[in-house]
């Protein structure tokens, strides 16, 4: 225990990496605020969250599989206009983390205390966020160095979409399916870079292939389309690890049997309803005719832009360098480009889709972002990148926490 907590596991790295994840939860908390503090009225989304998750929690079949009409509780419940009442887009996993703090509630959940008891279900999406941002910063920091972890974090914790989606702010919580997708592709890469130690791999790796799981887990269940991160996960074991393939197989199909149970445990293991739920369920919607719209280009462009403003000036520089610059294309760099590049791809191929796969991207933009920078600071011009790069965070972060102060209870 003593040797756990050392300088170099909590330093001042880790200790101005906590300050900015705490920036970032402060946002959050004033955007909740700002909504509870004036409007009783619950949002349909989220009423249709937590009353699905309550049901299930009540033992009156799983959230969302199908819907049903009408529950003791305090929120009106129909069905999604699917023909047949099924979710087709998640699993239960949103519903019941959405309802499972109100089961530590006491009261009735009534409007006059709903001042009071509406902060519970945002509590995960919230912790989303700061898990999302810490593995963020930690992916980044081993890529990047310490310099490129804090200019990825600093991107992350004054984004106006994931502040928003961490604190559900009258918009669906896509930081989970995000959270998911970042996690699953960056453990696959760790594990296939530990294929290379000559031990047994698949026992010794029994943590990774868990997380891997779990990652994969959090991602399918709360976007079925997320499924093309199985094989995307095991394209990436095979190419990194080449010289392990069959071990990298059977770690992924470890994975992704961890990840599997964790799914059907959403369903509190009832396979019937695991089995009609895949049956309704759109994991993919490919619309080609997508591609020839101009529209879908402008909002993609839109939507990135708005979880990152400062992305408008960072983006196109780093990606020139990346261009012009032979010593920035290495594998730390080009992998999160391809991945955000891709995201957007699946994001315009299958639009109901659309909002969660394109914040799945931006995380993967602000590593590769971070990279470049990083690679542009150890050049003989670093004083003059250095201040160009603080004066863009220092102006980014004033932009955010001036637009939050703008914003009307309520």
């Amino acid at each position: 225990m003593v040797r756990y907590f050392t300088r170099e596991r909590f330093g001042r790295p880790q200790l101005l990496a906590a300050s900015l994840l705490f920036a970032f939860l402060a946002q959050a908390l004033w955007l909740v605020h700002a909504e509870l503090s004036v409007s009783q009225a619950i949002d349909g989304d989220e009423e249709i969250r937590i009353g699905e998750g309550l049901k299930q929690f009540h033992r009156r079949g799983a959230a969302g599989a199908p819907f049903i009409e009408h529950v003791d509780n305090p929120f009106t419940q129909w069905s999604r206009p699917d023909g047949n009442g099924f979710d087709t887009e998640r699993s239960p996993l949103l519903y019941l983390v959405s309802a499972a703090p109100l089961l530590a509630w006491p009261h009735e959940l009534s409007a006059e205390t709903a001042v009071y008891w509406r902060w519970l279900p945002r509590i995960p999406f919230l912790a989303c966020g700061i898990f999302l941002g810490a593995s963020l910063w930690y992916v980044a920091r081993r890529l990047c160095g310490n310099t490129g972890g804090f200019i990825a974090l600093t991107f992350y914790a004054f984004s106006p979409s994931f502040l928003q989606s961490a604190a559900a702010w009258h918009a669906e919580p896509h930081i989970v399916s995000a959270w998911g997708a970042f996690g699953t592709i960056f453990t696959a890469i760790a594990v296939a870079h530990t294929l290379y130690a000559p031990r047994e791999v698949v026992l010794w790796n029994w943590r990774r292939i868990v997380l891997l799981g779990v990652a994969l887990a959090i991602a399918i269940g709360s976007q079925f389309s997320l499924v093309i991160l199985a094989p995307l996960a095991l394209g990436l074991l095979l190419y990194v690890a080449p010289v392990r393939q069959r071990a990298g197989v059977v770690i992924w199909s470890a994975g992704c049997a961890v990840a599997f149970l964790l799914l059907l445990a959403t369903y509190f293991f009832h396979l019937h309803a695991l089995a009609a739920s895949m049956r309704h369920a759109h994991f993919w919607e490919f619309v080609p005719q997508a591609f020839a719209t101009f529209a879908i280009y402008t909002q993609a462009a839109r939507q990135t832009v708005t979880a990152c403003p400062a992305l408008v000036i960072a983006l196109p520089l780093t990606v020139a360098t990346y261009i012009a610059w032979p010593r920035t294309r290495y594998f730390g760099n080009t992998a999160p480009l391809l991945m955000a590049v891709l995201f957007i791809v699946l994001a315009i191929a299958n639009p109901p889709s659309f909002p969660g796969f394109l914040l799945a991207a931006v995380p993967f933009f602000l590593i590769f972002v971070a990279g470049v920078l990083g690679d542009l600071l150890e050049t003989s011009y670093r004083p003059v990148i250095l201040g160009s790069i603080l004066a863009l965070l220092v102006t980014y972060a004033a932009r955010t926490l001036l637009a939050l102060a703008q914003i009307p209870r309520g």
